[in-house]
């Protein structure tokens, strides 16, 4: 685990709170989840039948561990979480019946654990597929005050710090939205500065990239970042949110501070941008995998955002290491 995790460890473990991992058919959920409870993360329940759990965790010892595995299609609390669920969502169609079936899917019945405080966060992926998840949160746990458009980020924990000396960058969105307008993008700045505020503390240097720096080049794409720029420094001004956001800039204007001094000297951000929002998906999901396989960076997410409570996502091909790292980010979000 790179240096970051190392400071969130210790901040998860005073909080004492209890983490849903949903995917205990997985062993790397199971070897996880062992982790998780020895190093005191978190408290943690997994759900798994026992027919899984045989497998998944064969060779494993929880004992004296504040692990918990639940059989959620026999739990006393299925027909209460099953009813939540028809309440939530019957003015949209749903029947008794079809939210009975519905929890029976370990996502629908953890986020229901989650929306009923019987959890502080829950963490799955390793199977899921992001619509799945997005899709049995937002059903289950509904969206965040504020925020209309659901997004994602990614938390990279740098092998070398980079030339402002940030040891860590968050990566917005680069696993949701395809295309984001101007007004998505303020609302995944917004979700992106409050995740970087629970996670890091310091203060938020936002960047909106993109292939020209301050009208530089034209386009579409230059507009569009230009004008989410706008929107969001209005946007933060109202809410009086502490942050430095810019834009439109080139990656290089928004992370050297020696190139920042030519290509945008009058920037707020001045070549210290620790926030990164990428002008669509192609954009943010190539930078992100790019940086973590040839620059050596530890990636942890994909960090859902616009959820109430925090759930949060994993890449299907998640290590163990990047379990316990995102159940550490989830807690932290918990607080």
């Amino acid at each position: 685990m790179a240096g970051l995790m190392q400071k969130l460890f210790p901040k998860a473990a005073a909080a004492g709170l209890t983490l849903i991992l949903p995917e205990g058919q997985d062993p790397r959920t199971m070897q996880a989840a062992k982790i998780i409870a020895e190093k005191k993360i978190a408290k943690v329940k997994i759900l798994a039948t026992p027919a899984e759990a045989a497998t998944a965790a064969a060779g494993l010892s929880f004992k004296g561990l504040d692990v918990e595995i639940i059989d959620h299609l026999t739990a006393p609390d299925f027909e209460h979480l099953a009813n939540v669920l028809y309440e939530r969502r019957k003015a949209k169609g749903l029947t008794a019946e079809q939210a009975r079936e519905m929890t029976k899917s370990r996502l629908y019945f953890a986020n229901l654990m989650l929306n009923q405080g019987m959890v502080s966060g829950l963490v799955a992926g390793s199977i899921a597929s992001t619509p799945d998840m997005l899709r049995s949160a937002f059903h289950c746990v509904g969206t965040a005050p504020g925020i209309k458009t659901a997004s994602s980020c990614f938390l990279m924990d740098l092998q070398q710090p980079t030339p402002a000396g940030d040891e860590a960058l968050i990566f917005a969105d680069c696993g949701v939205n395809p295309n984001p307008a101007a007004e998505d993008l303020v609302d995944i700045a917004l979700a992106t500065i409050r995740t970087h505020q629970k996670l890091i503390g310091t203060q938020a240097k936002l960047a909106f990239l993109s292939y020209s720096t301050k009208g530089s080049a034209k386009g579409e794409l230059v507009d569009k970042m230009a004008q989410a720029a706008a929107l969001t420094k209005a946007k933060i001004a109202e809410l009086g949110i502490e942050a430095l956001v810019d834009g439109e800039l080139q990656a290089d204007a928004a992370l050297v501070p020696a190139v920042a001094s030519s290509k945008a000297p009058d920037s707020p951000l001045k070549g210290q941008a620790n926030i990164l929002i990428f002008p669509d998906l192609n954009c943010g999901n190539i930078c992100y995998k790019m940086t973590q396989r040839l620059a050596g960076a530890e990636a942890f997410g994909p960090i859902l955002q616009g959820v109430a409570k925090p759930v949060n996502d994993l890449s299907r091909g998640c290590s163990v290491d990047d379990i316990v790292g995102v159940a550490a980010i989830t807690a932290c979000q918990a607080l």
